[in-house]
């Protein structure tokens, strides 16, 4: 079974300007996800989607093979099922991709290699982080009303059913899924449990910190320098 792993980064970013090569804890951003895929058992070759020649750039010296991204599919309406489609015979066809997104840092090669070893089950396995008592309300035309418990009969917070956070680091797919759902989830699905402070991604400045702080205190091997 041939696995590869693609990293999608585009040059263009509306929350941080040039996001994906920011420095983050010493390298470029995009250098995390593609040593952490290279440094994987069972990831396969490591490939970046870009339009952007210094993302290709550092994507390169980082040790990925870089697929030069079509303007259409690098716009903010682009949708990542678009750069699969795109990506995927450039990569081989290989049977089973892994994505990985660049701005969720805070993994580690074994996270990778549990996601793939997950898919064994499954046509598609998404990384996931347990949210054991989380209590969210919506706002409906009758006023505020509590979504994922009963606030009139809450009862023991060990007696509530936890619900999962899809936490965008890790998705592990069978190549037939983009043809046959449409895109990387359908068909039987399966979740790889991360812990929470590893589902940290970084949108704004104000998570740059927060990221980094995971990283320097929980990953051992890991040394933010900056």
């Amino acid at each position: 079974m041939k696995i590869a792993t693609i990293v999608p980064a585009r040059g263009g970013s509306k929350g941080i300007p040039r996001k994906n090569v920011m420095p983050f804890c010493g390298v470029p951003l995009i250098s995390w996800s593609i040593g952490q895929a290279l440094s994987s058992g069972l990831g396969g070759d490591v490939y970046v989607s870009t339009d952007d020649d210094e993302i290709a750039s550092h994507g390169k010296a980082s040790g990925a093979k870089i697929i030069k991204r079509p303007d259409h599919l690098a716009a903010d309406t682009a949708g990542i099922e678009g750069v699969m489609e795109h990506a995927i015979p450039l990569m081989g066809d290989p049977d089973v991709i892994v994505h990985l997104q660049p701005t969720s840092p805070v993994r580690e090669a074994s996270d990778i290699d549990e996601a793939i070893r997950a898919l064994q089950d499954y046509d598609a396995v998404f990384s996931a982080s347990v949210m054991q008592d989380i209590c969210l309300w919506q706002e409906g035309k009758d006023g505020l009303a509590s979504f994922t418990f009963d606030y009139k009969n809450r009862g023991r917070r060990q007696d509530r059913k936890p619900y999962y956070l899809e936490n965008g680091s890790i998705y592990v797919f069978r190549r037939e899924n983009i043809a046959k759902f449409s895109g990387r989830l359908g068909g039987r699905m399966g979740m790889s449990i991360m812990p929470v402070w590893k589902s940290f991604e970084i949108d704004s400045m104000e998570d740059v910190p927060i990221c980094e702080y995971f990283m320097n205190r929980m990953l051992k091997g890991e040394t933010c320098q900056g």
